[in-house]
């Protein structure tokens, strides 16, 4: 397949071939100019509700590829609106500069044409790249709208609102129609617990938000007498991510008020942090967010090695080989959910790997690669 978009001529204008469809009795496609300049929607049929449309030949209505327009075309065509993923393989795409989506889609058709491997996450920015970007989550999902039109994409896809911080934050991708929320309570975990002396330790446990917990110290304990790791390891567990959790449910609890009666999805991410997530932590971390009844699909932790934009995995690959089956085989325990690889762009190297160990027997967890 041609990593090229498919035209053909109509008029004096270029249609996209694959973005042709007809649905309600009324026609879509999109359309550009010689220069490939002007890309216009075109409506024939019912073109109630799109705004600043003009006349175009044959009874088409044209109209620019506006917000507006783009809302009212995902009524109507529900396959362009994000959808939650479940457990599925999923990989995240982060297009930054809502040009290529398009470019996105053709490659998963180079490699599977009917998308059954991974589920796409078209839209998927984070508070920080949107204010680099100058962009907003709507035109986030705009952007990608267009695309998948263009294309003719009628697979489901995600919507990631990703490193989500603070309540505030949530608002416009709530607004937008997100599917998949990433939670980054990173701004909340204690470093310091990992390499605490005892003393300090004991203090940091003890000076923990046991009201936002909904906790006592007494009753941690005691629902961990019989884990896989001794009390010191709880304590530094619970030290270093006791308010990471805490924070998580109430930013859990304002999404769910927010979305009211609409599906979605959340993930969590403690991947921004100075150490590595251990198997303690990272059994610490979704026990207590299953207690405090907070459904998560995805979980993901501080893997060991480096995870920088645009690069390879950095790294010794049978460690992290032998760090990610254990973490596997954890989350398939506690779980299932999938494990998130965040700066996941890039990482040839490891994707086998991750492909691998966590597809296992009748017990398949999928990894989700973001």
């Amino acid at each position: 397949m041609s990593g090229q978009p498919e035209l053909r001529r109509m008029g004096d204008r270029w249609v996209y071939t694959r973005s042709t469809v007809e649905e309600g009795g009324t026609s879509y496609h999109l359309s550009r100019g010689d220069d490939g300049s002007a890309e216009l929607l075109a409506v024939q049929g019912d073109a109630t509700g799109f705004s600043d449309a003009h006349p175009g030949t044959g009874g088409i209505v044209l109209c620019p590829l506006t917000s507006t327009n783009a809302k009212v075309l995902r009524s109507r065509l529900p396959w362009l609106s994000p959808v939650p993923l479940g457990l599925r393989t999923s990989a995240g795409f982060g297009d930054r500069l809502g040009l290529a989506t398009p470019g996105h889609i053709r490659a998963i058709r180079q490699v599977d044409e009917t998308a059954q491997s991974v589920a796409p996450i078209f839209a998927q920015q984070s508070v920080r790249e949107n204010a680099r970007t100058g962009r907003s989550p709507q035109q986030v999902v705009d952007d990608a709208t267009w695309g998948l039109l263009q294309e003719g994409w009628r697979q489901p896809w995600g919507a990631d609102a990703d490193h989500l911080k603070t309540p505030a934050a949530v608002e416009p991708f709530v607004a937008a129609s997100y599917t998949f929320f990433t939670i980054d309570p990173s701004d909340h975990v204690d470093d310091g617990a990992h390499t605490a002396s005892a003393a300090e330790l004991e203090s940091k446990v003890r000076a923990l938000d046991w009201q936002d917990l909904e906790d006592t110290q007494q009753d941690l304990e005691s629902r961990y007498s019989d884990a896989p790791f001794d009390r010191e390891a709880l304590w530094r567990a619970g030290a270093k991510y006791g308010r990471a959790v805490a924070h998580t449910a109430g930013m859990y609890r304002h999404l769910a008020s927010r979305m009211e009666n609409r599906a979605f999805e959340l993930e969590v991410s403690v991947d921004e942090t100075d150490t590595p997530t251990s198997l303690a932590e990272h059994f610490y971390i979704a026990t207590e967010l299953r207690r405090l009844e907070v459904p998560f699909v995805s979980l993901a932790p501080r893997f060991v090695g480096s995870f920088e934009k645009g690069v390879d995995y950095i790294g010794d690959l049978d460690t992290f080989a032998a760090e990610f089956t254990r973490h596997a085989a954890l989350a398939r325990e506690l779980g299932p959910y999938k494990l998130s690889l965040h700066s996941g762009s890039d990482k040839f190297s490891i994707y086998g790997i991750a492909a691998r160990l966590t597809r296992i027997g009748a017990s398949d967890l999928p990894g989700a690669l973001i």
